[in-house]
């Protein structure tokens, strides 16, 4: 059988022992800590090292918001509270978790279609700013804070007429669900600060998982353009542009980390040529899955090894239900393989090739095809990498009863 190449592995893993080790700590001690697998297990390391790449990079003035979608795990979001300068959330429940956390509610926006009335009212009580996804979700929030006669925070999320090239998901461009298309901003804009909110600004976000800098470049530079002509439009300064984000990190064979120097120098550039019409306005990025996807490992021990018509098959407990997108079932249309590899033999040569499956009865259950890989046995420990965004949250736990994964931060 022809080995089938994997994803590139994170910098910053190492072995000790011939073990993977995460956080300063083996998969054996994990596992042992955590009493279980399947288990995610999220390294602060990776965590704080990402964050200070980034901002070595970015002009001082520009922000850099947590979009807590892409890990809602408590402590994950407790510690990037003291890396991040604000919160991206896209529902009530996430707002809740923040809360819990004792997070100022100023330092929070809400995006997202769909928003119920209860979860408007809860942002409006909070304090939270509301980025506004249509003029009917708008006129609810105005007589939902005249009801509670609070002043709401608000913002308009613009559905750009570009889009980011080459992203996985492209949010912007287009007949979209997503905003407010971008020539109905400025009537919407004076409407709302004639009825008496607290203008907060425009959140354009056009796309995702990105790792060409010369598209985000570009993106960045529409962005920076169509704000502040909606600004000068609107005839009111600018208080706030979130620029969304779209930074995306390597999962596939091939794949190359995005140019953060390049991304840098052009940002620097921007900022010290800004339209006179954003010279206050406070700037932000809107990143996610850049921030905590790489940090993130998920570790699921091998419950069977079995052969059929030749071919090899560790069989994990665990799975799809805990790592969708690994499985290439969440949003790929050819699948690929993620960063697998044999965490208890970590430095071991690569001398057979298998599948890694999980253990739910579906074809569909496939963390590794025809992987090259160290001989695996039973008991034997598989990570897959780059699993601390849209992992746990993401994927269908409850299917076939197997329930939810553990999760570490380490």
């Amino acid at each position: 059988m022809k080995p089938k190449a994997l994803g590139p592995i994170p910098a910053g893993f190492t072995a000790r022992d011939g073990e993977l080790v995460i956080g300063g700590e083996t998969v054996s001690a994990l596992v042992e800590r955590a009493g279980r697998t399947p288990l995610f297990v999220y390294a602060r390391d990776q965590l704080d090292a990402r964050m200070a790449e980034l901002r070595a990079v970015l002009p001082e003035r520009i922000g850099v918001n947590y979009a807590v979608k892409a890990n809602p795990f408590a402590p994950v979001v407790e510690h990037m509270a003291g890396l991040a300068d604000g919160f991206d959330i896209a529902s009530s429940g996430e707002m809740a978790l923040l809360q819990s956390q004792g997070i100022d509610m100023a330092r929070v926006s809400f995006a997202g279609p769909g928003k119920r009335d209860d979860e408007l009212e809860a942002a409006v009580r909070a304090g939270v700013t509301l980025n506004c996804e249509s003029e009917g979700e708008a006129e609810r929030t105005l007589a939902i804070a005249k009801k509670l006669d609070i002043t709401p925070r608000v913002a308009i999320r613009v559905n750009p007429d570009f889009e980011l090239r080459g992203s996985g998901m492209k949010m912007g461009g287009g007949a979209k669900p997503f905003g407010i298309d971008a020539e109905r901003v400025p009537a919407l804009a004076s409407h709302l600060i004639k009825a008496g909110a607290e203008w907060r600004g425009l959140h354009i976000f056009t796309g995702s998982q990105a790792l060409n800098a010369d598209a985000v470049i570009e993106a960045q530079s529409n962005v920076i353009a169509l704000a502040a002509r909606l600004s000068g439009e609107i005839g009111v300064p600018l208080p706030k542009l979130n620029m969304g984000g779209g930074f995306g990190i390597p999962y596939f064979p091939g794949d190359e980390p995005l140019d953060l120097h390049a991304l840098g120098a052009a940002l620097t550039e921007a900022i010290s040529n800004l339209p006179p019409e954003l010279a206050k306005t406070e700037l932000c990025l809107e990143l996610g899955r850049f921030l905590v996807g790489e940090a993130g490992v998920y570790l699921t021990r091998i419950v069977d090894r079995k052969v059929s018509h030749g071919v090899t098959y560790l069989v994990t407990d665990g799975g799809l239900h805990h790592q969708l997108a690994a499985s290439g079932n969440f949003g790929t249309v050819v699948r690929r393989n993620y960063p697998v590899a044999i965490a208890s033999r970590f430095d071991a040569e690569r001398d057979e090739v298998a599948n890694v499956v999980g253990c739910l009865c579906t074809p569909l259950d496939r963390l590794a095809d025809k992987a090259e890989l160290p001989r695996a046995d039973v008991g034997d420990i598989v990570a897959v990498f780059c699993a601390g965004a849209y992992g746990a949250s993401a994927s269908p736990a409850n299917f076939l009863g197997h329930g939810p994964a553990g999760e570490l931060l380490v």
